[in-house]
């Protein structure tokens, strides 16, 4: 499983997840993150919100109900066998 390392700009805070997957709708970039390999681990739902050409990508946690609902879709259904509980 891929794992990657968040800085977050006001802190300079280091953060690692894991990789669950990844997708793409509507033109923007999605991961499924975790913060462990274990079974009850949080996850995160990440939009891509850089630029092509950008040196880093930059990411933020989907909020809005309606398109964290149709992402985890897609995601249910790529993992069919992992358990997302909301």
């Amino acid at each position: 499983m891929e794992k990657i390392t968040f800085i977050q700009e006001e802190t300079g805070e280091e953060t690692e997840f894991f990789v669950l997957e990844e997708t793409r709708l509507n033109g923007t970039d999605y991961i499924l993150v975790s913060d462990s390999e274990k079974e009850d681990a949080e996850a995160l739902i990440l939009k891509d919100l850089s630029s092509d050409g950008d040196q880093e990508a930059v990411y933020e946690i989907v909020e809005d109900d309606q398109e964290l609902e149709g992402v985890l879709g897609i995601f249910e259904q790529l993992l069919e066998d992992v358990d997302i509980t909301r």
